[in-house]
């Protein structure tokens, strides 16, 4: 059964190109380690809600974006695996120093699938 990882971080927006090259640097390593599937979208219409919202839950500042992301690996087993492999893989270290985006304010999940198109 698939497992997906997913989050969801603000980014600034004068950030958000090394965030991008970020991502693409990353794709392939995360294939790499096992991962099948690897979204990363922008948000485009995350209002800031009364109560809740994406932005919100991020604590999005004026000066940010939302980025909405998931990585889909072929069981749990896979993606627990990967994420330690990721974790001490020297090209992840290089890129993120400094990151383009505060890691604090990131929200990151695992899933597991129960519909799917």
């Amino acid at each position: 059964m698939a497992y997906v990882d997913g989050f969801v971080l603000a980014v600034p927006k004068d950030t958000i190109e090394a965030y991008k090259e970020l991502a693409r640097q990353c794709l392939p390593i995360w294939k790499e380690y096992g991962a099948t599937g690897y979204a990363e979208c922008i948000g485009d219409d995350t209002p800031y809600g009364e109560m809740t919202s994406f932005p919100r839950a991020v604590q999005a500042r004026e000066d940010e974006v939302v980025v909405f992301s998931w990585i889909v690996y072929p069981s749990k087993e896979v993606r627990e695996a990967a994420n330690l492999k990721i974790m001490q893989d020297p090209r992840i270290s290089k890129m993120m120093n400094p990151p383009p985006f505060d890691g604090r304010r990131m929200i990151h999940g695992g899933f597991v699938p129960f519909l799917q198109l």
